[in-house]
């Protein structure tokens, strides 16, 4: 079953946000498992709710790829994350790629 993450990363800027997606080029070459992915920043944090096709797979993608970008970026702390299973999934017609 699908999951889904839900993430609040105190303290990250919109520079490291960028530089960590360059650094693992994840919309170039998609993780495996990896379904969606949406970002924004509020003020002192960073939003990300991404959806996987379990929460194996993302744990696999952060020890892989994304753990070192996320340090070279200089971000520090932990994320408050949650996981739980998706219960529905909806893409409007038309919709594909980066933004």
């Amino acid at each position: 079953m699908a999951e889904v993450l839900s993430m609040r990363w105190a303290g990250v800027t919109p520079e490291q946000y960028d530089a960590t997606r360059v650094a693992v080029g994840w919309e170039e070459r998609a993780p495996e498992g990896a379904l969606m992915h949406v970002a924004w920043l509020e003020p002192g944090a960073l939003r990300v709710v991404d959806v996987w096709t379990s929460r194996a797979a993302f744990e696999q993608f952060f020890a892989e790829r994304l753990a070192a970008a996320v340090r070279e970026a200089g971000i520090t702390g932990e994320p408050e994350t949650e996981f739980l299973p998706l219960h529905r999934r909806f893409i409007a017609p038309g919709v594909t790629g980066a933004a």
